[in-house]
């Protein structure tokens, strides 16, 4: 019988303000047994941009990512809420470690191709780690994911956390019995 994984998908609105992203800490600490946290974080991202003068551009909800847009979502998600969120599982006894797809090469993505939109640098996930995030896992350490991954020639691409958290429950569902919460 598999072991169970809660893995936990929270928006960016939960992360950004700071009673939701509070609560968040306290209840995913208080889950037990094996789990993972997927978080986005565009409100940051777009208010950032804002201020270093870079206009952020949506479709159909999906960030149009060119080269200065993935400097600052790389900044946001892999730095400042992804730290944020560690070091507050921290402050809780959770043995947390922040990641990017790029970190220890956890997730692969291919360049999402052009169709009627070029997102630009966004990614569309290959390939989960599974093998690595599961021997994290094993050794109590608590993997958070930022949403950013990358193509294996030195690029990285944002990539939607949904899918992301999706992306990795089936990945992971072949070792673990897995929960996916949104």
């Amino acid at each position: 019988m598999k072991e169970k994984l809660t893995v936990i998908k929270v928006g960016g609105k939960i992360v950004e303000e700071e009673a939701t992203l509070r609560k968040l800490l306290d209840d995913f600490a208080a889950i037990g047994g094996h789990k993972l946290l997927v978080h986005g974080g565009g409100r940051s991202a777009t208010k950032l941009a804002e201020s270093l003068g870079i206009e952020s551009r949506m479709v159909n909800g999906r960030r149009i990512t060119d080269a200065e847009t993935l400097k600052v979502v790389t900044m946001v998600y892999g730095g400042l809420v992804n730290k944020n969120i560690v070091a507050g599982l921290q402050a809780r006894g959770v043995n947390a470690l922040g990641l990017t797809g790029a970190d220890m090469d956890a997730i692969r993505s291919v360049k999402r191709p052009v169709k009627e939109v070029d997102y630009g640098f966004v990614g569309d996930v290959k390939q989960v780690n599974a093998a690595l995030l599961a021997d994290l896992i094993c050794k109590g350490i608590i993997p958070v994911m930022a949403p950013l991954t990358h193509d294996g020639e030195g690029n990285m691409l944002n990539t939607n956390a949904d899918t992301i958290a999706g992306e990795t429950a089936k990945a992971l569902a072949s070792l673990f019995d897995v929960t996916l919460v949104f």
